[in-house]
């Protein structure tokens, strides 16, 4: 097998704990998404406007609008679609909807603060901050991925018109094409790294979007029966089919989810300085994707509430590497929890603030224009066009 060098050390940790779940992993960080990265590879010569058009028709299922649509991206969505797996059951998907929609103001905080600096502390922080995307775009970055998630936990979001499953496609386009230029580029480093958004980081991040978002939300006082857990995980799990992880690496339920999250995490290499930079930067953002601009406000919120909740949630080891600041507030969590009880309850008998739906409408990516499907057409965000 060939491992990638900056793997190494920690792949050998792993295997001590569980030699097939590191092999796994780590063969899985020298692959991308076959299928995708070959539709992305015919689409590369058409103006995006083009690659645009025919990608919403695909979505749509317009077999007139992908009449003269290359020939690999009609069998992706009308020729020869890849069928639905045979686990899928998206009755099951109920349980886990609901769950989301009582608890979504303390998922998506948990998101932000703890399940997105999980993820991005691997070496995957290395393809964002290459691209710069996050420092061009951070912002709408976030609010897309707070978009996706009101969308796949959403009733019929995941059937085969719903914005939950588009969305879900739409983000493998971007990876395969992600994936190809910046791996086409001189700074990549193959033999160190592997691939860009390798199966390995797409198949990790799931599994922490699933299984470390109930437990850091669980963290901030957020409440799941194991109905509403196993389902939560379902819709995750669908959800990372949709974009394009292998079966091989894709997490079954929530303890498959959490081993793959160990396993994964012994594997990758100490934070880098790429991922020092990705979390530090996605902290200071969040107050914006909350409509905060006052440049006092913001910093405040940021080191009175953001970096103490964040630490609390990933532990003072991992924080310490990514160089979050010390918190001298005792009782981070529990504090947490009672601010946020206390505003429940002012906004239900004192009409104080608005709903939390329309709260995060606000702090999602919602456009009049629809979803776009252009694709970036260069490795790094500040020279690519519009998408």
């Amino acid at each position: 097998m060939n491992i990638p060098s900056d793997y190494l050390p920690g792949y050998q940790k792993a295997r001590s704990v569980d030699e097939e779940a590191a092999d796994n992993y780590i063969a899985h960080t020298n692959i991308g998404d076959p299928v995708m990265d070959a539709v992305v590879e015919e689409l590369a010569s058409l103006p995006q406007d083009q690659v645009h058009r025919f990608i919403r028709a695909g979505m749509e299922e317009d077999r007139e609008g992908l009449q003269k649509a290359p020939q690999l991206l009609r069998d992706f969505f009308i020729d020869a679609p890849q069928p639905d797996p045979d686990w899928l059951n998206r009755d099951a998907f109920g349980p886990g909807i609901r769950a989301f929609q009582r608890n979504s103001t303390l998922v998506l905080s948990a998101f932000v603060t703890g399940t997105l600096v999980d993820g991005f502390s691997t070496l995957i922080s290395r393809s964002f901050v290459q691209t710069g995307r996050i420092f061009d775009d951070g912002v709408w970055r976030l609010k897309q991925n707070n978009r996706h998630q009101l969308e796949i936990f959403w009733p019929g979001g995941l059937w085969r018109y719903g914005e939950g499953w588009k969305l879900s496609v739409r983000i493998r386009f971007v990876h395969a094409q992600v994936r190809r230029l910046l791996g086409a580029t001189a700074e990549w480093e193959h033999d160190n790294w592997g691939v860009p958004i390798s199966a390995a980081h797409v198949g990790y991040a799931v599994a922490c979007f699933a299984a470390r978002s109930v437990t850091h939300s669980e963290s901030l006082g957020a409440h799941y029966s194991e109905e509403e857990r196993a389902s939560f995980h379902d819709v995750w799990r669908y959800s990372g089919y949709l974009m394009g992880i292998p079966e091989s690496i894709l997490f079954t339920n929530e303890s498959d989810a959490l081993h793959l999250y160990r396993i994964g995490s012994m594997c990758e290499p100490p934070p880098t300085e790429d991922a020092i930079i990705m979390t530090n930067a996605l902290i200071n953002s969040a107050p914006l994707v909350a409509g905060i601009v006052d440049s006092a406000a913001r910093k405040k919120l940021v080191n009175n509430v953001i970096y103490p909740v964040s630490r609390a949630l990933i532990g003072d080891d991992l924080a310490d590497q990514l160089n979050f600041p010390k918190s001298r507030l005792p009782f981070t969590l529990l504090s947490f929890r009672l601010d946020q009880r206390i505003k429940r309850l002012r906004a239900r008998f004192l009409n104080e603030g608005g709903t939390n739906f329309v709260t995060l409408l606000e702090a999602s990516a919602y456009d009049d224009s629809g979803l776009s499907y252009r694709l970036p057409d260069h490795a790094h965000a500040e020279r690519s066009g519009k998408w």
